[in-house]
């Protein structure tokens, strides 16, 4: 019956009409049952290729496709949890450097100030050089620039002077502020260092003195187990002589025989 309607579906009727004595052919197709279209379109899925099927791809490849893409994301999950612990520990560490008693920020702010000295010390030492500059030879050559100056150079390199010493007796007060630091830390370590040593000290003497004792426990051990076992050799007659072998057994005679009557 399928097939009757399947070729039902594909046979066209043909109507002559005439128009100048020509024949044209008019189609007209006819209305489609519900099953033959069902048919219909089976049969163009079919000749497309298998239909949405075939275009995506089958169903095993499909699922190998859905794993990868599932272990990629796997993978980028786990790297971003790892990158966000990284932020975390960087966070902690830089929390804990912004800390004013930490270690290397006190040597980086002591390292600053020793730049900033050194730098003024530079500048300092390049002006005594374009000051000696004219004759390095002659020890009296400094005065005679002095004395051809004039009084405003004169009162400039005064000044300049005078800045060198603040900065001097500034450093040397930092210097020796720097240098009671150091000794009070010094201070603090030595006497850690002697409350350490004598408690090991006092340890180790403890430790000496409880090997002592264990040592003399295990020799008391021993010498009251072979007491024991001398006082057991001989409270017991029955026990083996080391020097005459074994004792022998004597046969008493606990009971009479009864008497036949």
């Amino acid at each position: 019956m399928w097939l009757r309607e399947f070729m039902e579906l594909f046979s066209i009727p043909k109507k002559r009409l005439k128009k100048k004595n020509q024949h044209v052919f008019a189609f007209r197709p006819r209305p489609l049952r519900p099953q033959a279209a069902a048919m219909q379109a089976a049969a163009v899925t079919r000749r497309n290729g298998g239909g949405a099927m075939r275009e995506g791809g089958e169903p095993e490849g499909l699922a190998l496709e859905l794993e990868r893409e599932r272990g990629k994301q796997q993978m980028l999950e786990n790297s971003i949890f790892e990158l966000r612990n990284t932020v975390k520990e960087l966070e902690k560490r830089l929390s804990s450097v912004e800390d004013e008693g930490n270690e290397w920020k006190t040597r980086y702010e002591m390292q600053v100030e020793l730049n900033r000295q050194l730098e003024r010390q530079i500048s300092i030492l390049k002006g005594k050089m374009e000051l000696i500059r004219g004759n390095p030879t002659d020890k009296l050559s400094i005065i005679r620039i002095f004395d051809q100056m004039p009084v405003g150079s004169l009162k400039e390199v005064l000044k300049q002077l005078e800045e060198e010493k603040k900065s001097l007796q500034n450093q040397l007060k930092d210097y020796e502020l720097r240098l009671e630091q150091e000794a009070k830390a010094y201070h603090k370590a030595n006497d850690e260092r002697r409350m350490y040593l004598s408690e090991i000290l006092q340890a180790s003497s403890t430790l000496t003195v409880v090997e002592r004792q264990k040592a003399d426990a295990l020799r008391v051990k021993g010498e009251s187990q072979i007491l024991r076992e001398r006082c057991g050799i001989l409270q017991n007659p029955k026990m083996v002589n080391p020097q005459k072998g074994q004792i022998k057994k004597t046969v008493g005679v606990k009971q009479l025989p009864k008497l036949k009557h």
